[in-house]
């Protein structure tokens, strides 16, 4: 099995505008998310949700430290999980069931640090 980074990108107004009821649908679908990765044969590895872009840090070579991201876009990357599937295939019918409202998902390769994707 292969490692597959699925990055979800939002609009992250979505979240500031949401209700209790529609924060607790989201938490819900990732709940509903994690289990159909396993019903599908694949693992989920790890992932987190990000604090808002507004929070954010941005380090620009080695001296140009700024507060909120890097640039400005109606989608903001909002979190993330680390699948494992057996191809890219079955990563991406596992990324299409990844909740991601009013935004959608990447799919990337995790690298393996005993070769060079490059």
């Amino acid at each position: 099995m292969a490692k597959y980074a699925i990055l979800i990108y939002e609009d992250p107004t979505f979240y500031a505008d949401a209700s209790p009821e529609a924060w607790g649908a989201v938490i819900d679908a990732h709940s509903t998310f994690v289990k159909q990765v396993f019903e599908l044969g694949g693992s989920v590895a790890g992932g987190e949700a990000l604090a808002p872009t507004t929070s954010a840090t941005t380090i620009k070579g080695s001296v140009t430290v700024t507060d909120g991201p890097f640039v400005e876009t109606k989608e903001a990357f909002g979190g993330f999980y680390v699948v494992e599937a057996r191809d890219l295939d079955h990563a991406v019918e596992i990324a299409k069931l990844c909740p991601a409202p009013g935004g959608g998902v990447e799919v990337r390769p995790v690298v393996d640090p005993t070769t060079n994707p490059f």
